[in-house]
């Protein structure tokens, strides 16, 4: 390895989220409607289907790619194949409100409309049109640690199945 090749690119010291999609050029335009994505790289494979795809949201780096279940041990499956995903993918924004619209306009899905949270968040969840879940939060409240867990106490126990 030459001294000169960094083993780091700079700018991707981070956890990068790497999403399975179908399709991802339809996700590649979403993202760019609902979050201001910018493309960075777009890398077709022979048949059509997008190999690797980076976009930049904000200042963090998101890696895309098509199904491809016939490599990886059949691992590189989108969420549609795979009838849903555990995984959220979280981001803060200035306004959630506008973000959430922003997000709809686009396609998205919402699960869950903001709303002020126990933590100090204004939260909120959507589902793209590829079926990634994401929570967006703009921070509005400092809270102390026992803040939150009264908060949260409150919650749960407004929640709870009454016997």
């Amino acid at each position: 390895m030459s001294n000169s090749v960094e083993p780091i690119p700079c700018g991707q010291e981070n956890l990068i989220p790497h999403l399975v999609c179908d399709p991802c050029a339809g996700a590649i335009e979403f993202y760019k409607k609902a979050f201001g994505a910018e493309e960075l790289s777009r890398m077709p494979s022979p048949d059509g289907r997008i190999m690797h795809a980076a976009l930049r949201i904000g200042t963090s780096t998101l890696f895309l790619a098509d199904d491809f279940p016939e490599y990886c041990g059949g691992m590189a499956q989108s969420p549609k194949s795979l009838k849903g995903t555990p995984v959220t993918i979280h981001r803060y924004v200035k306004d959630v409100d506008a973000a959430m619209k922003q997000a709809q306009d686009a396609g998205a899905t919402v699960l869950m409309p903001a709303t002020d949270m126990f933590w100090g968040d204004r939260y909120g969840v959507i589902t793209d049109p590829c079926g990634h879940k994401w929570s967006l939060a703009t921070h509005v409240r400092d809270l102390t640690p026992e803040q939150m867990m009264e908060g949260m106490n409150d919650v749960m126990k407004a929640a709870a199945p009454h016997k």
